[in-house]
């Protein structure tokens, strides 16, 4: 079946794209890894010791970076729909994070303790209807700051990958109200004509 002019201009994209060839060459699962390295960079996310729940992880590529840096005295949380190959430190839930099972799973794993911070890269599938894809995609990232809200300790982190676009001002808002500091950060990977942004919520008021 013949590629649309907007998939081949994708893959063209996707291909020569910098990031790309230097996941592979880093060997990196993904040029997102760039992406929360220069967040992290700038906003101090985790550290030795943290505990971080990665939400929309597959294929590993924030889970890959995050626990070398936890080590063995922090803890990674991750969770996808898809599945995703294994990471040393990291326990891997899979399953539709919309559903309460899945929820619930990534609590009892957690296993009464408090997260240092919540991160998510979670992006809906897209049916190319940009209404539609606008509110999947709030609706996410609204359930990712709900469990950042149930789990973060008083004082973590919340980095989560938003789309403007309606809703996003007010998800804005609603970050503001659970953390002292909110940055939007638009990382050097991420390509400049997306519409994809990464809130960062430093110092949860619990």
């Amino acid at each position: 079946m013949a590629r649309s002019k907007t998939s081949k201009k994708w893959l063209d994209e996707h291909v020569n794209d910098p990031y790309v060839k230097k996941a592979q060459v880093d060997g990196y699962r993904s040029r997102a890894s760039y992406k929360l390295i220069e967040i992290n960079e700038k906003d101090a996310l985790y550290r030795t010791g943290s505990v971080v729940v990665d939400l929309g992880s597959a294929p590993g590529g924030w889970s890959q970076i995050v626990a070398p840096v936890v080590g063995d005295s922090g803890r990674v949380i991750a969770s996808d729909i898809l599945p995703m190959d294994s990471i040393i430190g990291v326990t891997f839930i899979q399953g539709d994070f919309t559903e309460e099972a899945v929820y619930n799973e990534i609590l009892q794993a957690l296993d009464g303790q408090q997260a240092d911070s919540v991160i998510s890269d979670m992006a809906p599938n897209l049916s190319g209807v940009k209404n539609t894809d606008q509110y999947a995609a709030m609706y996410l990232v609204e359930l990712a700051l709900d469990m950042a809200r149930n789990v973060l300790k008083p004082g973590g982190h919340f980095c989560a990958k938003v789309f403007q676009g309606v809703g996003y001002d007010d998800y804005v808002r609603a970050v503001r109200e659970s953390f002292q500091k909110v940055i939007v950060r638009k990382p050097a990977a991420s390509r400049p004509r997306s519409r994809e942004v990464y809130l960062v919520g430093k110092g949860f008021k619990g």
